[in-house]
């Protein structure tokens, strides 16, 4: 599918959802303002592009509210004011979608990334690769969270995968997010930790050391889509297109996206889910 037809069906789906709000006796007048929940490993990302958009579209004012993507899909599940929702792991934006709770058609995956192992740039841990693991001990491994935080639920899959639960299930240090995980390892709270390709790469403070297999745990991709609370329907579609244009899309590979299929509908993505 071409841009111009991508264009046209975004916009033939949104205008068709304005109507239905504007015929549906409940509707309220459409908001001038644009809100996106959107998990706090976008944040670096969205401080470059969002302006573009702003510069696009002046009639909106864009609000944006960070979190660890878990918590951000429990508040919209409980009515939380919000169009669009950017998680850090497209699991959340399913876990939507079965409760239909996301507006049919929204939804597209954007970008993809890697999970990778990290140390301190100031005090680094002796060692090289995941493999050096096995047999070099560490004090301390910081991952995400995993109650609250996808790159949390992603390291232990991979933790486990790589064999090193026995070796590393007493050591963890927790984050509540990425940043926070990429702030222990700094602080040199621990010597190695566990987080997005896309978060380490804008952190002059951290290196990455070694990239968690791609069959180690669930595929990193971003997704976008519009949630049942969506006031600024148009809004939030004209977002979504500028998110998957080709210029935003080259932008993004600067802080580490790599691009991925936006086209994938929700009966494949449950089959090819690990």
């Amino acid at each position: 599918m071409n841009h111009t037809q991508r264009r046209f069906q975004l916009l033939l789906l949104f205008g068709t959802l304005t109507v239905m709000l504007w015929t549906t006796p409940l509707a309220r007048a459409q908001s001038d303002t644009l809100t996106i929940a959107a998990a706090t490993s976008l944040k670096d990302a969205l401080r470059k592009i969002l302006p573009l958009f702003e510069a696009q579209h002046g009639e909106l004012t864009v609000r944006v509210i960070y979190g660890p993507s878990q918590t951000l899909r429990r508040q919209i599940e409980e009515g939380a004011p919000v169009d669009v929702f950017l998680p850090s792991l497209f699991e959340e934006i399913d876990q939507l979608e079965r409760k239909g709770l996301v507006i049919q058609g929204t939804t597209r995956v954007y970008a993809s990334t890697s999970l990778v192992l990290i140390t301190g740039t100031t005090l680094p841990a002796p060692i090289g690769s995941i493999q050096d693991l096995h047999t070099v001990p560490v004090r301390r491994i910081a991952i995400g969270d995993p109650k609250t935080s996808s790159v949390g639920k992603l390291a232990i899959q991979f933790i486990k995968y790589a064999k090193l639960e026995p070796q590393l299930k007493s050591k963890h240090v927790y984050g509540e997010h990425s940043r926070a995980v990429l702030d222990l390892v700094a602080k040199g709270e621990a010597e190695v930790g566990v987080v997005y390709r896309t978060d380490a790469l804008t952190d002059q403070r951290v290196r990455i050391l070694d990239t968690a297999p791609a069959d180690s745990h669930t595929p990193v991709r971003y997704g976008v889509a519009a949630v049942w609370t969506a006031r600024n329907v148009s809004g939030t579609g004209d977002f979504i297109e500028f998110l998957l244009s080709p210029p935003i899309q080259t932008q993004l590979t600067q802080y580490g996206f790599d691009q991925a299929v936006s086209e994938v509908g929700f009966a494949r993505r449950q089959e090819v889910r690990p």
